[in-house]
């Protein structure tokens, strides 16, 4: 069993990771504070490859593995999980469209959303329904050119800041196989949005409700099968779950790397903190915590990426076991900190606030839970 990383893989984090220092860390506090993340960075991340991480080189994706994918998320939350988790958002609509949608609709909407030129957002989630997400009413009702869709999605990242948007609408019966998937492109009619949401972190992304209104889209946006919109989704939460979880990771050690300078230069009672034993134990919890939650991720991504009968039991494990992980990591980053980590200089309040939310998206970890045990008991 090889758990080394190939010099590839080393590669792939090295890049994103110069990439998050020089490009988002100096600017995440300013982007945090304006509530919004400047649409011309998203070109530069186009550049890299990085709009379409695994999709296919076919469709002109990088075609990198899930495994590759959670290396680029750990580098790139080093520099700000806020941003890191909307690239994933974008990286799970594309990968959608690469693997169900219509060649037309691959040839019309991948080019522009490899290069970032065109931002996606996800529209599962509905006021009504969220861990019952088969429970939607937004309705896409059949009309002679297309669809009218009427209905509201709740806590959209991107929502009024993307530029198209894969919703998922029920066009049938109620239940899972009533559900389709869609694409709706910015400035189409009866398109809306609520008011920007003030939210506890994840500040820099701009979240609202997305509204539709006898919102009329063509046919040709309606992506793959009538009827199959909810497997399209739940496949694609098992590769955004091993994301979020990553971006818990890299914040994590992002906090532990500056607890460790920090506690080098604090000094109490005549040295510095880091040589009181008490201390030094939490640290080497924390630790092992890590190491871990990291090997642990990296296995689910293997299995997803071999197609293992288990692996959507070991995202579930994985996510919610590494989001535990880094929310407990960074709660003691800030203790070690004293007064100073509950101050925004630091930074260790941000990761506090930014990563509560990895617990509760992509399938809180009570759903990850009730995934496990339903394996479990399948056996």
């Amino acid at each position: 069993m090889d758990f080394a990383l190939s010099e590839e893989q080393n590669a792939i984090f090295d890049m994103a990771y110069a990439f998050g220092q020089e490009t988002i860390a100096p600017h995440a506090r300013d982007w945090e504070a304006e509530g919004t993340i400047p649409k011309d960075l998203w070109p530069q991340v186009g550049a890299l490859g990085l709009g379409g991480i695994y999709v296919s080189e076919d469709s002109g994706g990088a075609g990198l593995s899930r495994l590759d994918a959670t290396l680029i998320f750990e580098a790139l939350s080093m520099a700000c999980p806020s941003v890191a988790a909307f690239l994933s958002i974008h990286n799970m609509c594309a990968k959608m469209i690469d693997t169900y949608a219509s060649d037309d609709m691959k040839a019309r909407v991948l080019p522009k959303a490899m290069t970032m030129e065109t931002v996606l957002s996800y529209c599962l989630t509905e006021p009504g329904s969220g861990s019952d997400a088969a429970a939607l009413k937004t309705r896409a009702d059949r009309t002679n050119e297309g669809y009218t869709l009427n209905g509201t999605k709740a806590f959209i990242s991107g929502g009024g800041y993307s530029d198209t948007y894969v919703a998922m609408v029920r066009t049938g019966a109620e239940g899972p196989k009533g559900v389709s998937a869609v694409l709706i492109e910015e400035g189409t009619p009866g398109l809306s949005f609520g008011g920007l949401e003030d939210k506890m972190g994840w500040r820099s992304q701009p979240t609202r409700q997305v509204q539709f209104d006898d919102c009329k889209i063509p046919t040709e946006n309606l992506l793959g099968e009538e009827g199959r919109g909810f497997a399209y989704a739940m496949a694609g939460l098992d590769g955004g779950r091993l994301n979020i979880a990553a971006c818990s990771l890299g914040a994590a050690q992002t906090g532990l790397t500056a607890t460790l300078a920090y506690m080098a230069e604090r000094k109490a009672f005549g040295t510095s903190i880091d040589q009181f034993q008490a201390l030094q134990f939490r640290l080497a919890d924390m630790e092992i915590d890590m190491q871990a939650a990291r090997t642990f991720l990296r296995q689910a991504a293997w299995k997803l990426d071999t197609g293992a009968p288990d692996a959507p039991k070991f995202c579930a494990m994985a996510k919610k076991f590494v989001t535990e992980t880094g929310s407990r990591v960074v709660d003691q980053c800030l203790q070690l900190h004293g007064g100073y980590g509950y101050l925004a200089d630091y930074g260790i309040e941000k990761l506090v606030r930014d990563l509560r939310v990895h617990q509760i998206l992509e399938g809180t970890n009570e759903i990850m839970r009730l995934i496990v045990a339903r394996h479990m008991l399948a056996k």
